[in-house]
């Protein structure tokens, strides 16, 4: 049996929730891995790129990668890792490395019975990726996001009543308040440094977020409000439609 499909068979199960003991007991003795350890698992919605990470050792930084092929019911590429001392963080470098992309990273769990809940969470970090993009999110960085994305009828509501006086105009002027308080929002609410960043005025990106607070009803002055704002903002970039 071909390594890949020897994991997809004896982890499968365990990615799907069903985790009596004698099926982690097997899949842990089979694979040679620790029914209790450090795990994630990844999912991709690629391809992994290049040789086959499902290598029967670890690599040299630490993890085991064990890929299922597709292993998700939407045919969707899914590893399970046992993680070195790095975590998950140098786990989410390596697939950048090797040009993956988009792709989820789990939340670390302790043992072998909790790959579906891993897989889930996973899961739901790939749907916080920028449709188009390449990149290669964990869990742990996009949680709002991810209540967004749990939610979709939620986000899109949400999306309609804080932006919905901005989606109505033109997708130039639209696009630039858009640009505008994300450059604000990433230069740490500094009109200087956005201005800087944007090659325009300060007074420019003053005037220009006044008119999105005019339009939204939202002060960025108020913190409830401005996470309004924000949720909003992950909402619209969530979509397939550009700002």
């Amino acid at each position: 049996m071909r390594r890949e499909t020897r994991y997809e068979v004896l982890l499968g199960p365990l990615l799907a929730g069903r985790n009596p003991p004698d099926l982690v007991e097997r899949a842990a003795r089979a694979l040679g891995l620790p029914e209790r350890g450090r795990y994630a698992v990844v999912v991709l919605d690629s391809p992994e790129p290049g040789p086959s990470a499902a290598t029967p050792g670890p690599v040299p930084d630490g993890t085991r990668w064990c890929w299922c092929g597709g292993g998700d019911a939407s045919g969707r590429e899914v590893a399970v890792v046992l993680l070195g001392p790095a975590g998950p963080a140098r786990a989410a470098a390596r697939l950048r490395e090797r040009g993956a992309g988009p792709g989820g990273v789990s939340p670390v769990v302790g043992s072998l019975a909790e790959l579906g809940a891993a897989h889930r969470l996973a899961g739901t970090a790939l749907l916080t990726c920028e449709p188009g993009s390449r990149e290669i999110v964990r869990l742990d960085e996009r949680l709002p996001a991810a209540l967004l994305v749990s939610r979709p009828e939620l986000s899109t509501r949400l999306l309609a009543e804080v932006f919905g006086p901005l989606l109505t105009l033109a997708p130039a002027e639209r696009s630039l308040l858009v640009g505008t308080l994300e450059a604000w929002l990433e230069c740490g609410g500094s009109a200087g440094r956005a201005a800087a960043r944007l090659r325009c005025h300060r007074n420019t990106v003053c005037n220009r977020l006044r008119r999105l607070e005019g339009l939204t009803g939202r002060s960025l002055s108020r913190p409830r409000e401005l996470v309004d704002l924000v949720l909003a903002l992950d909402a619209l970039r969530l979509t397939s439609a550009p700002p």
